[in-house]
């Protein structure tokens, strides 16, 4: 009986002894597979060159419709894992295809350590002479206390509306239209001039080397550096905070060992002891006052975590709020452990501290290693300064995209900011960032500082605003739920501070820019008002009204508060099934009942 084509091909390949084979068939095959194997090696790698061109162009594209990229070979490789990113099931709605990639350990370490920069490490040193070391204490303090509630109003309103561009998005949806609108570009204003200062910032840390290149080049090589990491998309954003985050850590955690050393003794200085806290205060009231603004700017970044609610990987119910517990301790171990030690390290009379130069070198920080008269350590330091500068630039072009984002989707931002490509970065955004931020390279002309200076004051009062309107949001959030008659166990996660810390984050909140808003008047030893110095620091809120009345006028829509009847309290919520949610709930409270209480106590601070 003869053998068939198919039955010797079968036969090939179940048998392991080349004697009970077909030769013939044998013979032709390996001559096939020699063949095929060097046309292989031959093409393989300009085929892989050419595939990789492909995917890195298509990438810049829209997104296509499922079906389109089951069929696209250029989307596909054999490389993709689900999860990693470049998949395309990981994406939100259909209106903005961000990528749901940003994992547990990066929003934790946004959180924890995300934008703590010049702020902290540079500026309180000129809030110490302003104000001195008691002064410096109380208004980190009263910010922070504020600024926590305001975090714990973040994690409930976030987990249950994951949304890009939360903070428009809610005060649209439950407070104003107008005021949203308002507080979407007051938001997007603050990020998108933060990204030029931060650049000049970081080529002034080069300064204390005595470099002699130009600080443009360096202004350049970051500027570069940094939208390189944006066009990586989430998982460059993510990566980067979630280093940055770590040196940072470790430089403050290893600062305040050492500040205990020199404290009791361990430097040059001999025991320092208490003697700088004489006198307490530098400016009486007022310079209390003038160091609350200074201590919003270095906290300033600390909501940045609930914009990545859109793009966060998992149960958003549990991440977000999980992540956004760890601000606790970076109020404690950041700011107010670290700002006591230098109040005893640093007198407030330091000529050093009262500089013009606004470079590291006016650091309370490298000015208290520097009096211990520890050798290079200073240079250290200087590099985790760098780095902190470097990655609040990386979140200045992520907070400025997806906030934008989100106002076109709603119609109040040009349509062409809506425009996210298949890798789920937002192009149109990040371009308008990298324009703006060329601005950096005015620091080559003698007309510098006077740009920085109103560069500066566009973002001065905005976090307090975007701040007050968090809390804001959750009270009407919650007025709805009540109006509405739906009860508040179908809240994933409720406010830790409740509703009570929600009206005083708002109250602090209109208090500090109250008590601003006579600062800019009289500033501290000036007695006669002076128009330049009150837009220094008054103009964000000039902005934000102009803003606000200006879509009212256009709008035509002269209602103050949406009614709480009319908000709609279902759409854009992370859960359908709510009666599954209570359910999932309640059983997660009993489980964590039945733990032992070290672990409870844990679990409610971290």
């Amino acid at each position: 009986m003869s053998t068939t084509f198919s039955e010797k091909l079968t036969k090939a390949f179940e048998t392991s002894d080349p004697k009970t084979s077909d030769l013939s068939y044998s013979s032709e095959s390996s001559s096939s597979a020699a063949n095929n194997n060097n046309s292989s090696s031959s093409s393989s790698s300009g085929g892989k060159l050419n595939n990789s061109w492909r995917n890195f162009k298509d990438s810049f594209k829209p997104p296509a419709s499922n079906s389109q990229i089951l069929r696209d070979s250029d989307l596909e490789s054999n490389t993709d894992k689900p999860g990693d990113g470049n998949d395309a099931s990981a994406t939100t709605r259909e209106g903005a295809p961000l990528k749901q990639t940003l994992k547990k350990r990066q929003l934790q370490m946004i959180a924890l350590g995300g934008c703590v920069g010049s702020g902290l490490l540079v500026a309180s040193g000129l809030a110490l002479g302003t104000g001195g070391p008691a002064s410096l204490l109380i208004a980190w303090a009263i910010v922070s206390s504020f600024l926590y509630c305001t975090m714990q109003s973040l994690a409930e309103l976030s987990s249950c509306f994951p949304v890009s561009g939360s903070f428009a998005t809610y005060s649209i949806k439950f407070i104003d239209p107008s005021w949203g609108f308002a507080m979407g570009w007051n938001y997007a204003l603050f990020w998108v001039v933060v990204l030029p200062l931060e650049l000049v910032a970081s080529s002034m840390t080069i300064k204390f080397w005595n470099s002699d290149i130009n600080s443009v080049a360096w202004v350049a090589i970051f500027y570069v550096l940094i939208i390189f990491l944006n066009l990586c998309g989430n998982k460059g954003f993510g990566e980067t905070e979630f280093v940055a985050s770590v040196i940072k850590l470790l430089g403050i955690v290893g600062f305040d060992i050492l500040a205990i050393v020199l404290i009791c003794g361990g430097g040059d200085q001999g025991y320092i002891g208490g003697k700088n806290w004489h006198p307490p205060f530098a400016s009486g009231v007022k310079g209390v006052i003038s160091v609350l603004l200074t201590a919003t700017y270095s906290l300033a970044g600390t909501e940045l975590v609930g914009l990545t609610s859109a793009e966060s990987a998992g149960d958003a119910r549990k991440t977000l709020p999980k992540a956004i517990k760890q601000v606790v301790w970076r109020i404690l171990i950041f700011y107010m452990l670290s700002l006591t030690l230098i109040g005893f390290l640093v007198n407030a009379k330091e000529p050093q501290l009262a500089s013009d130069d606004s470079s590291v070198s006016t650091s309370p920080f490298v000015i208290a290693i520097q009096q211990g008269g520890i050798k290079g350590l200073p240079s250290v330091f200087n590099v985790v300064i760098m780095v902190a500068l470097l990655a609040i630039g990386n979140s200045a072009v992520y907070g400025f995209s997806r906030t934008v984002l989100a106002l076109a989707e709603q119609g109040l931002a040009p349509k062409i900011l809506t425009y996210v490509d298949r890798k789920g970065r937002p192009l149109a955004g990040i371009a308008v960032s990298a324009i703006v931020g060329l601005l950096s390279f005015v620091s080559a002309s003698k007309y510098e500082n006077e740009v920085f200076s109103w560069l500066v004051a566009l973002s001065g009062l905005s976090t307090l605003f975007t701040w007050g309107s968090i809390n804001a949001a959750l009270i009407r959030f919650r007025q709805a739920m009540r109006a509405q008659n739906r009860s508040i166990d179908y809240i994933p996660y409720k406010s830790s501070t409740g509703v009570l810390g929600a009206y005083y984050g708002l109250i602090m909140n209109i208090v500090v820019l109250a008590l601003q808003f006579w600062l800019a008047l009289y500033p501290v030893g000036v007695k006669k008002p002076l128009a330049k110095t009150f837009f220094e620091t008054y103009l964000a809120a000039v902005i934000v009204l102009a803003f606000y009345i200006g879509h009212k006028i256009w709008t035509k829509n002269w209602i103050l508060l949406i009614k709480t009847e009319d908000i709609d309290i279902d759409q854009g919520r992370s859960d359908v099934d709510m009666d599954m949610i209570v359910q999932q709930i309640a059983e997660e409270r009993a489980a964590l009942a039945a733990k032992p209480l070290y672990y409870r106590i844990y679990n409610f601070w971290c």
